[in-house]
């Protein structure tokens, strides 16, 4: 549920992953093939170099030095943020336009999760089959312009090319398809930020990196979500898709940025062995109990149902609340989820994430309840307190605590990665949660239709938030999954990563997996 909040305008958009290493000699296995054992060892000359361009900036925030190219990375997340410009839009788009109920609503929400669900396919592509000469500014320019695409065809009522009986199906397919843009946009950078942070010794990179992207996907956010709601309300909904083409268009212009070297391909079939190998490396690496068990946890934490598309409808259609409203609610959220980076950053840093998801989930399952007031108009006739000020309360109290929760599980997932195939099993884990989310949308959707709630029937609304809330318990009693990456507070991190590392990891893809444990 706390997920839910913060990430309304896509799926897990939510979920930039980076992973933790301090290793004063970093480690390749990447290339390592199915039948043999291979040595890798870091070029200490490259990483300094890595280390003195890193530090000719002057200046820093969150720890990281403000260099061109993280420049550019912010500015990307700061986009993802901005395109929320059109969530509201989205909404009332498929509720008003195409006239969906909210268990239709929520099917189709689910549909938009799939092209997050397949974030490893982009990792392959950008990885295996660099594009224009490079592997992360081509396609990132290609994903601006796909996305500026889809926004226009959605502005424009599909160019008025689309039948009107094919509308809904030509809508769901460019919402789908800029989707997708984002989500290819999102790999390109988390790419590019693990990069950063393996290429780093100091192992509270990573947490400065999560709050550096997470802060500027919030100030994106902050930024567009007033005019969010009164554009819609002002100029309707497909004047904002118009709108909202242009943001795409800024992440194919700063990808110019980017620090990269141009890729040589020599031999075509070299790539698709390079495929191959990623392929082997990341099921052995899924195959590792280290990496499984909280990759499980992961899913079962995000698969709970969700009532969203049903309460949605009750705050308009039974309670009147219109668009610009709600862009005032995002207003509001937005400034609490920079408080809440900010609260994680200077204060929950050093608590151990198992405690940290224990506690926040604890909290969110009585102040998800608290909408029960809202349902049964008790705030009004018990506590005296007016909708709009009840619903401003209890958003602003869950995205804060949502923030929470959300931080450390990112840095929970980067501790799992090990050396040479961040990329890749960064962005399968991400898939994994974000199909887990697709799974707690549809049961949402499913458990909405059972119940009879539509557009004007709210009489079994109260039974569902309830299953909803309370089902987001049932991942505490798989808190064991994550005892040994969640246990260590950062602090203890560092502490750990103070000792001594192999100068060289043994990579047999074959049978086994050789990873020291401060890896891991």
């Amino acid at each position: 549920k706390l997920f839910n909040i913060i990430h309304k305008k896509h799926p897990l958009t939510s979920h930039k992953i980076t992973r933790l290493h301090s290793s004063s000699k970093e480690t390749q296995w990447g290339n390592a093939t199915s039948t043999d054992v291979s040595l890798y060892k870091i070029n200490e000359d490259e990483e300094n170099s890595r280390k003195i361009s890193l530090n000719t900036s002057t200046i820093v925030l969150f720890g990281i030095p403000l260099t061109p190219e993280i420049l550019a990375i912010m500015t990307i997340y700061f986009v993802e943020g901005a395109l929320g410009l059109a969530r509201l839009a989205q909404t009332f788009y498929l509720k008003d336009t195409l006239h969906l109920g909210p268990a239709e609503m929520a099917a189709v929400t689910g549909l938009f999760t799939i092209p997050w669900a397949i974030k490893p396919l982009y990792g392959f592509l950008s990885d295996g089959f660099p594009l224009w000469g490079y592997r992360r500014r081509s396609y990132l320019i290609l994903a601006g312009f796909v996305g500026f695409f889809c926004y226009a065809a959605l502005g424009t009522n599909l160019f008025g090319i689309v039948p009107p009986q094919y509308q809904v199906q030509g809508t769901i397919a460019a919402f789908i398809l800029s989707s997708a843009s984002i989500a290819f946009s999102d790999v390109v950078a988390d790419g590019i930020v693990v990069q950063r942070t393996r290429d780093s010794t100091d192992p509270a990179i990573a947490g400065g990196l999560q709050s550096l992207c997470w802060g500027s996907a919030a100030v994106g956010g902050l930024v567009s979500a007033y005019f969010s709601g009164s554009l819609v309300e002002v100029v309707g909904a497909q004047q904002v898709f118009a709108i909202t083409s242009i943001l795409p268009v800024f992440v194919a212009a700063i990808a110019l940025a980017i620090d990269e070297t141009p890729a040589i391909v020599k031999d075509k079939q070299e790539n698709i062995r390079g495929i191959q190998t990623q392929v082997q490396t990341l099921w052995s690496a899924m195959q590792l109990p280290s990496v499984w068990r909280p990759a499980l946890f992961l899913f079962l934490w995000q698969a709970t149902p969700t009532s969203e598309s049903a309460f949605f409808y009750f705050l308009t259609n039974d309670l009147g609340m219109g668009p610009e409203f709600f862009g005032r609610v995002r207003l509001i959220t937005a400034a609490a989820g920079l408080l809440g980076v900010w609260t994680f950053q200077n204060y929950w840093r050093n608590v151990p994430i198992k405690d940290i998801l224990f506690w926040t989930t604890i909290a969110s399952t009585p102040l998800g309840l608290s909408q029960l007031l809202l349902v049964t108009h008790l705030n009004r006739s018990l506590l005296g307190i007016p909708d709009g000020a009840f619903v401003f309360g209890d958003d602003v109290a869950l995205t804060i605590l949502g923030q929470l929760a959300f931080l450390p599980t990112l840095v929970l997932a980067a501790r799992i990665c090990p050396p040479g195939v961040e990329a890749v099993l960064f962005a399968t884990l991400m898939s994994i949660f974000n199909g887990a989310s697709a799974v707690g949308t549809e049961l949402g959707a499913a458990l909405t239709k059972i119940m009879g709630v539509t557009e004007t029937n709210f009489d079994n609304l109260a039974m569902l938030l309830v299953i909803c809330n309370v089902s987001s318990l049932f991942p505490l009693f798989f808190f064991g999954l994550i005892d040994d990456v969640g246990s260590q507070s950062e602090e203890e991190m560092i502490q750990s990563e103070q000792k001594d590392v192999p100068d060289v990891v043994l990579i047999s893809s074959q049978k086994d997996i050789i990873i020291p444990d401060n890896h891991v």
